[in-house]
């Protein structure tokens, strides 16, 4: 006999989607217990469908889904938070693409993911609210690398071994962390990173955001932040992230159409 079809409910952020048939539409999600999955949304796409506007890109909604032979099936869907501003915004929109693509990277499909979706519920609810967007990407960067087992070595040489000090050092990708000024000195490789842009590097590793949300960080600081962050993610991922050109393609026309320019 066929065993009767099983249903789940489960809380869900939505991460990609992509069409299919005339009328449906297949989306991955990410789930606090089940972690990443693919679903099918079954006539999506029509006009009258009920669940199109609680099923937007980067919504999280409560779904309530049957387990199928392929792809599971939504059958009821909840949005309980849909980030319009996300929608609405290019430069936000954009933000939020590369911290699902950089999150989707890192995770696995059909692992337990209840951090990681904690951490980027937060996270698209941060670039929905804040100003500066790079300084939740920072903190967001440093978290997730955490998260995922890459946490970089921030407070001791990862060639010596010493503790490092209040002073210019270096970072090593291939090393993962920081590279004291006198084991640095003369290698090949390595990013200079100023003592203000580590401790600050280290003040994000280590406090709660509503600790980070408050600070005035110079642009310069941030930006060699953001370098340093990306050299290692480039490296540990082996591929540079396609909404990172994105990101930097509106952060040059951006600056271009500043008032200063």
């Amino acid at each position: 006999m066929p065993t009767r079809e099983r249903t789940y409910r489960t809380e869900a952020l939505v991460l990609r989607r992509k069409d299919i048939g005339e009328a449906d539409r297949v989306l991955t999600l990410l789930t606090p217990e089940r972690g990443k999955v693919r679903v099918v949304a079954k006539g999506i796409r029509k006009p009258r469908s009920r669940k199109a506007g609680h099923l937007e890109l980067f919504t999280r909604a409560s779904l309530l889904i049957a387990a199928g032979r392929d792809l599971d099936l939504i059958t009821q869907a909840q949005a309980l938070e849909t980030y319009r501003p996300l929608r609405e915004d290019l430069v936000r929109g954009a933000y939020a693409a590369y911290a699902v693509e950089l999150l989707d990277k890192f995770t696995p499909e059909r692992q337990e993911a209840g951090e990681l979706y904690q951490l980027l519920a937060h996270m698209l609810g941060w670039l929905s609210a804040v100003a500066d967007l790079a300084l939740p990407a920072r903190y967001y960067e440093l978290r997730l690398l955490t998260l995922a087992g890459f946490q970089p070595e921030l407070r001791r040489c990862v060639l010596g071994g010493e503790t490092i000090v209040a002073e210019a050092q270096y970072f090593s990708a291939p090393q993962g962390g920081a590279v004291c000024a006198r084991c640095g000195r003369g290698q090949a490789g390595l990013l200079p990173i100023s003592m203000e842009a580590l401790k600050y590097l280290r003040y994000f590793q280590s406090q709660p955001y509503s600790k980070v949300a408050g600070l005035k960080l110079a642009p310069g600081v941030l930006s060699e932040m953001e370098r340093i962050l990306q050299r290692y993610i480039v490296y540990v991922l082996e591929r540079q992230l396609k909404s990172v050109e994105f990101l930097k393609l509106l952060q040059r026309q951006t600056a271009a159409q500043s008032p200063n320019h």
